[in-house]
C-alpha cells in the first residue's frame, strides 16, 4: 500500500472534478481554495472517503475514516466503525 498523488493542470472546476473522480480510487482528496463557497460546491462531487478543504491528513477520531470503490468498503473510527460491528434488531411491541 502506497499513498498517490496526482498534480495535474486544468482549466475549470468542472474539469479537474472529471479528472480527480476519473480513477478507480477514492480515499481521500484536497481541496485548496480561498473561496469557501466554491469548496461547498466542489467538494460533494468528488468521489472519495474522505475530503479536506486547505488541509490535508487531518484525522479525528471521531470522524469515519475510509475509501470508495477499489480504496475499500466500511468505515474506521467514529460511530460508523462500533456499529459495523453491532446487530440491530427491531422490536415492534403491542400493548
Amino acid at each position: 500500500f502506497g499513498p498517490v498523488l496526482t498534480a495535474t493542470a486544468f482549466d475549470d472546476v468542472d474539469e479537474a472534478i472529471r479528472l480527480a473522480n476519473d480513477t478507480p480510487y477514492g480515499l481521500a482528496a484536497s481541496v485548496w481554495t480561498e473561496s469557501l463557497s466554491a469548496a461547498h460546491r466542489i467538494v460533494p462531487r468528488l468521489h472519495a472517503g474522505i475530503v479536506w478543504v486547505n488541509s490535508h491528513n487531518v484525522l479525528d477520531n471521531a470522524l469515519p475514516f475510509g475509501g470508495v470503490r477499489q480504496s475499500g468498503v466500511g468505515r474506521e473510527m467514529g460511530r460508523a466503525s462500533v456499529e459495523s460491528f453491532t446487530e440491530i434488531k427491531s422490536v415492534c411491541l403491542a400493548v
